[in-house]
This record gives C-alpha cells, sequence and structure tokens, in this order.
C-alpha cells in the first residue's frame, strides 16, 4: 500500500529544472541588455577614446565569465535533482520488495491456517463417522439380542413340550421298564442339551455385552482425543500466527541494519527476504578459503546477528540459513578436498558459517546447506550471468 500512495504522487522535479532554467536565460538576457546600452551609450555620446573600449573588453570578459559560472550552477543544481530522484527511486523499490515480502509472508500463513481447518474437518468427520458406526453396532447388537432371547425361549418351550410329553409317555407306559429307563434317558438326555443351549446362550450374550462396552470406552476414548487434538490445532495455530508476525517485523528490521552496517559496499545486496554475497569476493576460484576482505566484511554481519539474538524473545525460534550456490561449470578433474559443485557449495556455506560463530554468532543459529549449480540466479552462459551464480545467500527465517 506505501508503494502505491508513492506512486500516485506527482513528480515535480522536472518543474522545477525547467524553472531554474528559464530564471538563469532571463538574467543572461538582462545582462547583455544592460551592457549593451552602458556601452552604447558610453561610445556615442561621451566619445570615448581606447580606454573606453579596453574598459567594454573587459566587462564582456566579466559577463562571459558569470555566464559560465551560472552554467555551471545550473549543471550542478541539474545533478543534485537527478541525485535526489535517484534517491526516491531506490526507496519505492526497496519499499515495493518489503511489501512483497509482508504478502508472501501472509500466503504462507493463510496456507497453513487453511490446512489446519482442513484437519480439523477431517477429525470432525472421523467423529462422525465413528458415532455413526457405534449407533449401527448397538442396533445390530440389540437386534441380535433380541434374536437369540426369542430363539431360546422358543427352544425351551420346544423341550418342556417334549419333556411333558415323555413324562405322560412314561406315566402309561409304566409296565414296560426297559422302555421307561429308556424314556427317562431321552428326558435326561433332552434336559442337559437345554441346559447346555442355556449356558451357550448366557455366554454369547455375555460377549455381546462386553464388545458394547468395549466400543463405548473406545468412542470415550476418541471423543477425549479429538477434543485435545482441536485444542492443540487451535493453539498451534494462533502459535504459527504470532510467530510469523513476529518474525515479519524482525526480518525488517535485521535486513535494514544490515544494510547501514555495510554501507555503500556493492559486494552484498538484498534480494526480497535474503542477503546475497558474490562468491568472488569471499573466495578465490574453486577454493572455499576465506579471503581477507570477505572475513571484514561478515564481521560486519555478525555483529548485526549478535544485537539481534539479544532483541529477538527466546520463545521464537529462529536461524540463520547460510545457502552456498555454484555456478554450472564442472569441478577440474583431480581436485583435493571436494568431487563435484554441491560439495564445493557446502565447504564455502561452512567456512561463512564458521566465519561468523567465530565472530561470535551462536552455532545453533547457522544451518549452512550446499545446493550447487541446481539453483542458478541466471540461465546464461556469459560471464556475468556465471558470477551471478557463484553467491552465498543469507535468509532470517524461523526453524
Amino acid at each position: 500500500m506505501m508503494n502505491v500512495r508513492y506512486r500516485e504522487k506527482t513528480n515535480t522535479w522536472p518543474g522545477f529544472v525547467d524553472l531554474f532554467s528559464n530564471l538563469v536565460i532571463i538574467l543572461i538576457f538582462l545582462l547583455i541588455v544592460f551592457v549593451f546600452l552602458w556601452t552604447t551609450t558610453g561610445v556615442f555620446n561621451k566619445n570615448t577614446d581606447g580606454e573606453t573600449v579596453a574598459g567594454l573588453k573587459q566587462a564582456n570578459a566579466e559577463l562571459t565569465e558569470r555566464v559560465q559560472q551560472l552554467t555551471s550552477n545550473e549543471q550542478e543544481a541539474n545533478d543534485l535533482l537527478l541525485q535526489a530522484k535517484a534517491v526516491l527511486d531506490n526507496f519505492q523499490s526497496v519499499t515495493a520488495q518489503y511489501e512483497a515480502h509482508v504478502a508472501q509472508l501472509q500466503q504462507s500463513a493463510n496456507t497453513e491456517q487453511e490446512t489446519l481447518k482442513q484437519q480439523i474437518a477431517q477429525l470432525a468427520q472421523e467423529r462422525q463417522d465413528l458415532q455413526s458406526a457405534k449407533d449401527t453396532f448397538q442396533a445390530a447388537a440389540q437386534a441380535e439380542i433380541q434374536t437369540l432371547q426369542e430363539r431360546a425361549s422358543a427352544q425351551q418351550q420346544e423341550l418342556q413340550a417334549k419333556i411333558d410329553d415323555l413324562t405322560q409317555q412314561l406315566a402309561v407306559v409304566t409296565l414296560n421298564q426297559q422302555q421307561t429307563d429308556a424314556l427317562d434317558q431321552e428326558r435326561r438326555n433332552l434336559q442337559d442339551q437345554m441346559d447346555a443351549q442355556r449356558a451357550s446362550l448366557s455366554e454369547q450374550l455375555a460377549n455381546l455385552q462386553k464388545a458394547l462396552d468395549a466400543a463405548e470406552e473406545k468412542s470415550r476414548e476418541q471423543e477425549i482425543q479429538y477434543v485435545e487434538m482441536s485444542n492443540r490445532l487451535n493453539k498451534a495455530l494462533a502459535d504459527k500466527v504470532a510467530e510469523l508476525n513476529a518474525m515479519t517485523q524482525y526480518q525488517s528490521a535485521f535486513y535494514k541494519a544490515i544494510k547501514n552496517a555495510l554501507g555503500n559496499r556493492t559486494s552484498v545486496q538484498p534480494d526480497g527476504d535474503r542477503f546475497i554475497i558474490s562468491s568472488d569476493i569471499l573466495f578465490g576460484s574453486g577454493s572455499y578459503a576465506l579471503s581477507a576482505e570477505g572475513k571484514n566484511q561478515l564481521r560486519l554481519i555478525a555483529n548485526v546477528i549478535k544485537d539481534f539474538e539479544n532483541q529477538i524473545p527466546t520463545d521464537i525460534k529462529w536461524i540463520i540459513r547460510v545457502d552456498g550456490h555454484t555456478d554450472k561449470k564442472p569441478v577440474v578433474s583431480g581436485t583435493r578436498g571436494y568431487k563435484n559443485n554441491i560439495e564445493l557449495s557446502l565447504l564455502r556455506a561452512t567456512a561463512v558459517a564458521d566465519e561468523l560463530a567465530a565472530a561470535g554468532v551462536s552455532k545453533r543459529r547457522l544451518v549452512p546447506s550446499g545446493f550447487g549449480d541446481m539453483h542458478p540466479a541466471s540461465l546464461g552462459d556469459d560471464i556475468e550471468s556465471l558470477q551471478k551464480n557463484r553467491r552465498i545467500e543469507l535468509q532470517l527465517t524461523n526453524q
């Protein structure tokens, strides 16, 4: 929004330049008219001699010197105005980069918030499915219990009817002792079968009750887990949003402090949410040993990081990513110390992290990484493009 507001303002610098130029031209014209009138009056009315001519030449020389001085002053004024306009354009560019970075962080927070909402919705759907399965299981168990009870009652009535019939037969056939013993044995067998069926039915009912109790207990446990998970997700969402907001504030202050510490050095350039240092300043060709100039610049950056270690609250988990990148030229065969560009970039990133640690930065805040030529800043094959790809990137971010 800040960048839009600055673009809507009218640029008045060209108007000031035109006005100043017009004033200088008018002043020169008036001086020429004054000299002309003065010389004309002196020559034709006073009949001056050679001294008058010499005086006119001197006046003309002085006038020429003044015109040259005014022209020089005009050029200096134009240069100052152009410098001021360049500073203003640079400020607008930095403001646009900062707003783009804030928008990116806000988009990331919105994405994580949407993901957490989807997880909560999924848990709610699982809870609903579990409740539906529980209700279905309870209904099926009740129906099975009812069916078993009805079946047991019917079997009991059938067995009782058989016992009654056998008892009547036993009373009728009292004369035939053998038949009576057989009928009595059959009655006892039927009684044992009925007792066994009753025991089996009781066991089935007990198992169904246990299964029903286990399902209810599992439902209660999952209900507790759902509530705890929802609370943890809500807290994690709030903590993440707060951490992102705090990190955005400290990132802006961090990059501004590094820019002020480095002054007018062109070897370190800001790029969005990170600083880029040319490897040609820090290391020699094919080497991962830091140069003297590179160490001086890293010490300035280390002082800024140490100040921020005391400013950023301890509950914010932050690190400084030190990413090493190389160009796409292959490593010379037989090179000692590394086999490819990825190993070289990691060795260079580690050397930068070690130098920052030696200058007083906590090692736990430094995370070196090597990417070789996998993420080029420029896709060209010319010398300038290859030089841009040989770089070290420093980024303040959360863990």
